[in-house]
Order: C-alpha cells, then sequence, then structure tokens
C-alpha cells in the first residue's frame, strides 16, 4: 500500500528535525546538497528544527572556518548553535528571496505556500549579525544582494519584507532602533 503525505515518519538526526515532507538531496548548484519539498506545504509549517551545542564567540572562532560557516547558526548575542554531526538539517540553503524564515531560535517555518520541488531556504540576515559567514551570493534571485553580511538584518526592505521571521534577538535589536513598527 503506498503511503500518502500524512503517513510520513519525522527524520531527527543528530543535527535536527527535518519534516517528513521533505528531503535532502545532493544539489551540485549550492554548496553541494539542498532540502527540497516532497509535497505541498503550507504557510507556518514546521520545516526544520536545528540541534547541536551551543558555543560562545570566542569558541567560535577558536574553531577551524570551515565546519565554522556551515553547520552554525547564531541564536542569541554571542551564542551560536553549532551541529556536530552533519545531516540533511543542515544543508538547507540561503536565499535572498527566502522561502521560510525563522520562528523562535532554532525553528525554521514556511513563510508562504511552497510547492512540491521547491527547495528550502531562507535569508541569513534573519539569523546572523557576526561576521562568521559573510560570502559573494549566487542565489540566483532577481532580489539578489551580491554579497551577505552581518550587517544585512539593518536593511529597512530586509526588516519589512522579513517581519516576523527574524530571531528573537533580532528581532528586539530591530525594535529598539524604531524599526519594525507598525505594532509588529
Amino acid at each position: 500500500m503506498p503511503r500518502s503525505a500524512f503517513q510520513l515518519v519525522p527524520v531527527a538526526t543528530p543535527s535536527g528535525f527535518i519534516s517528513p515532507k521533505l528531503e535532502g538531496r545532493l544539489d551540485l548548484g549550492k554548496g553541494g546538497k539542498g532540502v527540497f519539498a516532497r509535497v505541498r506545504i503550507e504557510k507556518h509549517e514546521t520545516l526544520v528544527v536545528w540541534g547541536g551545542e551551543i558555543v560562545t564567540r570566542t569558541q567560535l572562532q577558536l574553531l577551524p572556518k570551515e565546519p565554522r560557516h556551515r553547520l552554525c547558526l547564531q541564536v542569541e548575542e554571542g551564542l551560536f548553535l553549532m551541529t556536530s554531526r552533519e545531516g540533511p538539517a543542515d544543508w538547507v540553503n540561503h536565499s535572498c528571496d527566502p522561502n521560510s524564515g525563522m520562528s523562535g531560535q532554532i525553528v525554521l517555518v514556511a513563510m508562504r505556500k511552497i510547492a512540491p520541488g521547491e527547495e528550502i531556504s531562507f535569508d541569513y540576515a534573519m539569523t546572523d549579525s557576526y561576521p562568521y559567514d559573510e560570502f559573494d551570493c549566487e542565489c540566483g534571485s532577481t532580489r539578489c544582494r551580491k554579497r551577505v553580511t552581518a550587517e544585512d538584518w539593518r536593511r529597512i526592505d530586509l526588516q519589512e519584507r522579513y517581519r516576523g521571521f527574524f530571531s528573537p534577538y533580532l528581532q528586539k535589536r530591530i525594535l529598539s532602533s524604531g524599526g519594525g513598527s507598525n505594532g509588529s
């Protein structure tokens, strides 16, 4: 008997949780790996919950650059979630025109409906304010900034577009600087 989308089993790995509606696969265009929708996903559905251990900024600086930028997520001022064993939850790529965003510090949710086969992506501006992972962007989006930096969260256009999808520590910064107004 074929399994329906409602019978899919969630996948928990040492690096976190990935929705059963997603699959990690090789993607030669972006870092070698990506996460893709297997079935239609509704707005606000949970896609990924990252796991790992918390490291401080000082500890992060002592690590070799390669795993530091690939397996890390800033979760608070001076604190980073670092996975020790890479898995599909770590394969979500950046896009300057993402389909997913943050709900809390470690949960990635759909920002809109996502079609089967579509790659799951988020904008690193939603989580990062420390320059451990700055890079030239080649996401291919018409909104591509060409360079992803730790200062991108300060952009008013991104603050408006991603309202409600920033990591909580960044949302606090935005609100304290006068951004993100209009009742949010």
